[in-house]
């Protein structure tokens, strides 16, 4: 069973194909809420300094480019996002797996729109590797609740855990005294939580 501890210096955040018309196809929860999910992982990452991995499928087709905002809060690792032609598992996709394994990360945060063809293979491949996978469940949808079930069921068979983004800011922040703390807790009520008004 997977015990290992993810914090700020131990992990990778690799967000799979969140393309502006590939996420029109999640229908199993809000769109919003995902789009939500996916920018505070990414400004997470960024107030912690953890490394990004973005990755897309053919960005000129019906797929469209990946999330605009992504660029805005992490230009670097936009600009050097792995473009893949058409490989569905991007873990078998050279660049992509290189780029990961450069990190040097053992644990890796993963979202991919949608589950349950963008992020179930690369998830079961990466901790088929030796890799301790964290699957971010609102970060990510399907176009059905059948398929996303069946991938979620798949992914936490292999060892794959599954997880919602408030959940895996509470892990990583580890102590919301920290000096980052304020910064991250900003983000946990702006765009994640359900207003406590």
């Amino acid at each position: 069973m997977n015990t290992t501890k993810f914090t700020s210096d131990n992990t990778a955040l690799l967000l799979i194909d969140h393309q502006v018309g590939t996420m029109k196809l999640i229908k199993n929860i809000p769109l919003e809420e995902v789009e939500k999910k996916t920018l505070a992982l990414a400004k997470m990452a960024k107030v912690l300094n953890i490394p990004v991995i973005f990755t897309s499928s053919q960005e000129y087709a019906a797929q469209g480019p990946l999330m605009p905002e992504l660029a805005e809060i992490l230009p670097e690792a936009f600009e050097k996002r792995i473009k893949r032609e058409g490989i569905v598992n991007c873990w078998e996709h050279t660049d992509f797996r290189d780029a990961v394994l450069a990190t040097g990360k053992k644990n890796l945060i993963m979202a991919g729109v949608t589950t349950d063809v963008c992020l179930v293979y690369p998830a079961i491949s990466a901790v088929e590797e030796g890799f301790n996978v964290q699957a971010v469940m609102d970060a990510s949808g399907s176009p059905f609740d059948l398929s996303e079930n069946l991938s979620q069921q798949r992914m936490a068979k292999a060892g794959v855990v599954l997880t919602a983004t408030n959940t895996l800011m509470a892990e990583i922040a580890e102590d919301w005294a920290r000096p980052e703390g304020g910064e991250l807790l900003g983000i946990l009520f702006s765009d994640v939580l359900p207003s406590m008004a």
